[in-house]
């Protein structure tokens, strides 16, 4: 088989060509700042400010917790959300490896052995007529020795006879205008975006952890209150049922101290069942069973404070570290590569194939010269009648490239929005925590004093349980309060984009490769 080399330069340059927009990245217009909740400084009212350091990725460190620490950092081993997001990111490789194969020539290689019978009233029969054997000019020998026999002297069409086969087969899809290489850039441009939709399941991991351990002690915190003020409620009984035997109270504030009692007593199953179900929400995140960290758990650290700094970067460098927005671009990339694709098959497809094979009747043959055979050539599909479905596919692919690429932009929108709101309800939930915290304080010297009017005489107990009352109310609602700082903290981070990094890609709490 005689090669003509001077076609080789024409078939690289129809090689180059490829069909479709190539991809561009979106430009963005971004806010040159973040809004004036960031910028406020350090003052009586607001303990913890936003400044324009870079994030850091570790930065559930900054909460000083080294049991939290731990929690998050054995979640980033062993939570199956992240195992499956690995697990989607190896099949986009796998499927990316089977796209990117198309590209270069397939090489089988096969052998066989058959035992064949033809019948004598099959096609064979119609070759020739009956009587002597004979042989029929249908392999262009013209009947002389060689040429295939129509009847055999036991008046079969052809004896059984073996067939032995062994050789090789190739086949190549010149991709002239770019299908293919088209279909591998979907294809790894997908990969990518399954790479940052695991980046993404890395930052809402961290931060669920850290939300749940944030409101188990917050929860914790209720608790321990309103186990102290049932404390207290029980105590003002036994003194309210003191005085009323010695006729200083009446029945009355002996059954207002009791259902103050009760009342505090009925809010502790509640807050027990939250501490639960907190418990267990963390050991799903860490892929443990209900109740495998409570030993853990609930004998832990008071909650922890915010950093009196949170450092948020500078709102140009968001799209980089969102890895939301940057799985977003990565489908735009992919839905621009399948408009190539679509568009390539409106053109010809050219394939070249070949084969080279031995064949021979005789086992001892396979050997010989003779037992060769080969073929070799180009072969040509032209779509002459689809029904209008390529042009239907194109359309399609086009209507979902202007969808990827609305949705890029509405994560872009979304995500600087999440910014401003956790800039926003971090400052403005502080505000609140500081003025419950001044109510509480108040509070408890209004408890103070109406308990001391009571015993003395002064006053009835209407007064002792209404500040009571008051006091327990304010006190939830600081730990409310305190524990909401916190978890917008958490939510701030988190609409950053922290928990790993964005320039190594690596896991920002132990350092293993995501690329």
């Amino acid at each position: 088989m005689r090669i003509d080399y001077r076609w080789i330069p024409f078939v690289a340059f129809l090689s180059a060509c490829t069909m479709g927009p190539d991809f561009q990245r979106p430009a963005l217009q971004t806010p040159a700042q973040w809004p004036e909740a960031a910028a406020t400084t350090v003052t009586d009212v607001v303990r913890s400010v936003p400044v324009p350091e870079p994030v850091d990725p570790l930065w559930w460190n900054s909460f000083g917790d080294p049991l939290l620490t731990e929690l998050v950092t054995r979640a980033m081993d062993s939570n199956l959300d992240l195992k499956i997001a690995a697990t989607r990111l190896a099949e986009s490789r796998a499927q990316f490896g089977q796209a990117k194969a198309d590209e270069v020539p397939t090489l089988n290689g096969n052998a066989s052995y058959t035992r064949e019978l033809q019948s004598a009233d099959g096609v064979i029969g119609l070759l020739g007529g009956s009587g002597s054997p004979s042989a029929t000019d249908t392999n262009g020998l013209g009947g002389r020795q060689g040429g295939i026999p129509t009847q055999s002297a036991t008046s079969s069409a052809l004896p059984p006879f073996n067939l032995y086969q062994y050789g090789f087969d190739a086949s190549w899809e010149l991709d002239l205008w770019g299908r293919v290489r088209r279909t591998a850039e979907n294809a790894s441009a997908t990969v990518d975006a399954q790479n940052e939709a695991r980046h993404d399941a890395i930052v809402s991991t961290a931060a669920e952890v850290a939300r749940d351990y944030l409101n188990l002690r917050g929860t914790q915190e209720k608790l321990r209150i309103t186990r102290e003020n049932l404390a207290f409620a029980e105590r003002t009984v036994q003194l309210t049922n003191e005085r009323a035997r010695h006729g200083l109270a009446t029945d009355l504030d002996v059954a207002n101290a009791q259902s103050q009692a009760e009342s505090n007593a009925a809010d502790i199953p509640q807050e027990e069942q939250q501490e639960a179900k907190l418990i267990n929400a963390i050991g799903v995140l860490l892929g443990e069973y209900p109740q495998t960290l409570a030993a853990k758990l609930k004998e832990g650290p008071a909650a922890p404070v915010v950093p009196p700094r949170v450092p948020i970067g500078l709102s140009s460098e968001l799209a980089r570290r969102r890895p939301d927005i940057r799985e977003a671009e990565a489908q735009l990339h992919a839905a621009t590569a399948n408009i190539g694709a679509a568009k390539a098959d409106f053109f010809p497809k050219i394939t070249l194939s070949g084969s080279v094979a031995i064949q021979a009747t005789q086992f001892t043959n396979l050997g010989s010269w003779g037992a060769r055979s080969y073929s070799a050539g180009p072969s040509l599909s032209i779509p002459i009648f689809e029904g209008g479905r390529l042009r239907a596919t194109l359309a399609l692919r086009e209507a979902q490239q202007q969808e990827a690429a609305i949705t890029y932009r509405k994560t872009v929108l979304s995500a600087f929005q999440e910014v401003d709101d956790a800039l926003t309800g971090f400052a403005a939930e502080q505000r609140r925590r500081d003025r419950l915290e001044a109510s509480v304080q108040a509070s408890k010297r209004a408890l103070d004093i109406a308990n001391k009017r009571y015993i003395r005489g002064l006053s009835n107990y209407l007064d002792v349980l209404t500040a009571q009352k008051t006091l327990l109310t304010n006190e939830q609602q600081w730990v409310d309060s305190t524990s909401t700082v916190s978890t917008n903290l958490v939510a701030l981070y988190k609409a950053l984009g922290g928990g790993w990094d964005a320039e190594t890609g690596q896991y920002a709490s132990g350092g293993a490769s995501l690329r």
